[in-house]
């Protein structure tokens, strides 16, 4: 009788995907990495999962969302789970990710200027046409090699 009424507290995978708008395919992949532990299986072999799933699954995808790797996640819920917050650990992981942000938005400006000068000097119609393929950009290749 114990058993019966731990199992009504507990979800199936589908309920699970269900509710929280996460395909069972997704779920199972988290599972496979370690992020994410079934606490038990129905007599059918139906995954059986706490409710504490949903907390775990919108912590994973909001860690995803602000460009964390499961990888990262996986290490972050590994150290909740020996009891410990990971705080310090994520805002170490934002503080990186927003400098490569930041290096990427440099390289952008960058690249848009060099864009930019290109189109600033298109010509329409080649001099040679058949000794070219697109003059703009074959000049701009002699400078940068």
């Amino acid at each position: 009788m114990l058993v019966k009424e731990a199992q009504k507290q507990q979800k199936q995978i589908g309920l699970v995907a269900q509710e929280s708008g996460v395909p069972i395919k997704t779920i199972r992949y988290y599972e496979e990495l370690g992020l994410l532990k079934a606490s038990n299986r129905t007599e059918g072999g139906f995954r059986l999962f706490d409710s504490d799933i949903f907390a775990r699954l919108n912590f994973i995808k909001r860690t995803q969302s602000l460009g964390l790797s499961l990888l990262e996640i996986k290490e972050f819920l590994n150290i909740h789970d020996q009891g410990d917050l990971p705080c310090d650990d994520i805002k170490i992981k934002l503080e990186d990710k927003l400098l490569e942000i930041n290096r990427q938005i440099q390289q952008l400006q960058i690249l848009k200027l060099e864009l930019g000068g290109l189109l600033s000097g298109w010509e329409t119609i080649p001099e040679n046409p058949e000794a070219t393929i697109c003059p703009i950009i074959e000049s701009a290749e002699h400078s940068s090699i």
